[in-house]
Formats: C-alpha cells, structure tokens, sequence
C-alpha cells in the first residue's frame, strides 16, 4: 500500500532500492523511506533482498552469547513473512530476513522499511527511562509518524533486556497519532512483530525496537 506523506522542513524523501543510494527514485520500491538531514534520527535501510547482499552472519562476531535467532519460527507455515522480520537478535542490533544488519542502533520497522532508530539523540541523552522507572520518549523519537498516512494500527516496542512500563506521557503521544501500543522486551517484541506482521501486514504493524545491550546513561554496549 503506497503512503500519502508530507514532508515537514528538514526530512526529504528517498526510495530504497538496491543502488545503494539515498536519492535514487527507483520504481521498484513502493513506500518512501524517510531521513533527517541533520542529527539523524532515523537512517533509512534497503530492505529489498539483493544478490549483493552479504549473507547473514558474514559481519557477526564470533560471541553468539548474546544472540537470539527467531529463523526457526513458522507458525504460518508456507505464508511468506517480509523482509523487515527480524531474523537475529544480537547485543548491539539486529539481522533482518531481507539480509540487512542494523548496529549500535535501535530498529524502527514501519510499513516495509527499516530505519536505524536512535531515540535517545531526541533528548541529548542517553536515557530512556524517567524518574518513576518508565520507559518515556520525547514526541520527536516518534517524529516519523507524523508523516506517514496511513499510519499503523499497531505499534510494538522493544524496551530492551527487560520489559519496562510506557510512561502515561508517551503513552498519550502514541494514542493521539492514532495506533496502539504493546510494551514488551525486545526479544518478546521482535518475536511478536514477526508473527503479527506476517499475518496481518506490515501496513498494519510497526516496531520500536531498542538492542538488548542497552544501559541507561551508557547507550548501546557491544
């Protein structure tokens, strides 16, 4: 399903595809990939399987401690899921079925695409977690939204190691751009996006996913 956007000041438009280039209009991609100039928030990824691309594990390091793999995962038998599933959970980032390897970042996983997702350079520090123990993003962690038409029904949010309660604050934010949220930990998340997007699309399933290796005023550990 192509979305309607409009590009508020300092986001332009670029379509994925398999020229590895942000400006490139290639008619094979259907959706819009979405990027700031400045401070990046979120960097778009390709999420077309290409011959090019490295086979999964090439780029891993050798310490599998901290990995978890969802590739086994068939509840739907013959239905194929989208390249935006999550194949690997790794301590720093996460593998995708479509071969790409997001690193030292989180993962937004919304209508087909997949974005390196850095929420907190939204508040120029590294902390995701308020005063009272909840997970509480400023409104430009979710700033992608605000652009996307039609958005999710369903956002899932991945917040880490252990799951954590979504502060009233964010939770009111998600709510007025219109989806609901589901808080689980990131592994949990991961494996719930690849079940509920498989079987009800990726137009109707975002993920938020923050890499297990995060610690609070450290950012991502590897």
């Amino acid at each position: 399903m192509r979305s309607s956007l409009r590009l508020s000041t300092g986001l332009r438009a670029a379509r994925a595809s398999v020229c590895n280039s942000s400006t490139c209009l290639c008619p094979r991609t259907s959706a819009p990939a979405l990027t700031l100039q400045r401070n990046l928030l979120y960097k778009p990824f390709h999420t077309t399987p290409s011959s090019l691309s490295k086979r999964r594990g090439d780029d891993m390091p050798p310490d599998n401690s901290h990995r978890t793999s969802f590739s086994e995962l068939d509840v739907l038998g013959s239905v194929p899921v989208p390249s935006t599933s999550v194949d690997v959970c790794m301590h720093d980032g996460f593998g995708l079925n479509s071969g790409i390897t997001i690193r030292g970042d989180g993962a937004l996983l919304v209508n087909g695409e997949a974005f390196a997702w850095r929420p907190w350079e939204a508040s120029g520090r590294k902390r995701l977690v308020n005063d009272k123990g909840q997970f509480e993003l400023p409104e430009e962690a979710f700033g992608l939204f605000d652009v996307l038409w039609p958005r999710p029904d369903l956002l899932i949010i991945g917040v880490g190691k252990h799951n954590l309660p979504l502060s009233p604050r964010t939770r009111e934010h998600v709510s007025r751009l219109g989806m609901r949220v589901e808080m689980l930990d990131t592994r949990n998340a991961a494996a719930q996006f690849n079940l509920l997007a498989t079987e009800r699309g990726v137009s109707e399933v975002a993920a938020a996913l923050i890499p297990i290796g995060w610690e609070e005023g450290s950012g991502v550990v590897s």
